[in-house]
């Protein structure tokens, strides 16, 4: 059995009397990758902003390979091992491509050409490499959302959280980033956690699917058992149900 890399029980969040998440527990096991669905207003982003610390849980627990991530900022919930990408792609707009991902690499390097050299490794799959002396404000919605996710990578995390990273892209665009996501599981063995409404992507990247509805977790379970549960139809897939490929 795959031990657990994270570890959310019971977890509560609320906003001046608003539930936003209501007693929620997952487990994302090491290697695998984890979707977190539901529909909008679910309380997805608010789980995800809990884990990464941005706020405080107002009861559960939160751990990282056995480490309490309660009360630590987000600064240390990235060096504990957790990085992140966000729905709205956030790049330093005036700095280039190379330096956005210097930043990231900074976190584990204190020696800006030991870290410039990391950024670099990260920047090649991702097809960067070539735009590196490129301003971020210049790039293509594809090309951010990929120095988003390089950002990430370059804290060398060991959970990386993505929230919608497929969100806005054309259909032709979605499945080389699919692709990409696949590779960093498969070869280098990341643990991913992500928020997605593309359910092509849920199905065929996920090993685990767990649904949200009204800060409440409903389902918990396999993608395919997942899809076929009537809670799940009823609040979030509807009567059509989404195609479901094999993960390669």
């Amino acid at each position: 059995m795959t031990d657990a890399l994270l570890t959310v029980e019971r977890v509560t969040k609320n906003f001046r009397g608003l539930r936003a998440v209501a007693e929620v527990s997952l487990t994302v096991p090491e290697g695998r990758v984890v979707a977190l669905v539901g529909p909008n207003g679910a309380g997805k982003t608010t789980l995800f902003n809990l884990i990464a610390g941005v706020f405080p849980p107002d009861a559960g627990h939160i751990q990282l390979a056995g480490r309490r991530l309660n009360g630590l900022r987000p600064d240390q919930v990235c060096a504990a091992g957790i990085g992140r990408t966000f729905q709205m792609v956030r790049p330093f707009l005036d700095l280039s491509v190379e330096d956005n991902v210097l930043v990231g690499a900074l976190l584990r390097s204190r020696h800006t050409a030991t870290a410039r050299q990391r950024a670099r490794v990260v920047l090649e799959p991702l097809g960067l490499a070539p735009l590196a002396n490129r301003t971020a404000r210049s790039l293509t919605l594809l090309e951010r959302k990929r120095l988003e996710l390089a950002r990430a990578l370059a804290t060398e995390p060991r959970l990386l959280l993505l929230d919608e990273v497929l969100a806005g892209l054309r259909p032709g665009e979605l499945q080389p980033l699919l692709d990409l996501l696949q590779r960093f599981n498969r070869d280098a063995g990341l643990t991913i956690l992500l928020v997605e409404h593309v359910m092509r992507a849920v199905m065929a990247l996920s090993d685990q699917v767990v649904v949200l509805d009204h800060g409440e977790k409903i389902a918990d379970g396999a993608p395919h058992d997942v899809i076929a549960d009537p809670r799940v139809i009823e609040c979030y897939l509807g009567t059509e149900q989404p195609t479901a490929p094999t993960r390669s």
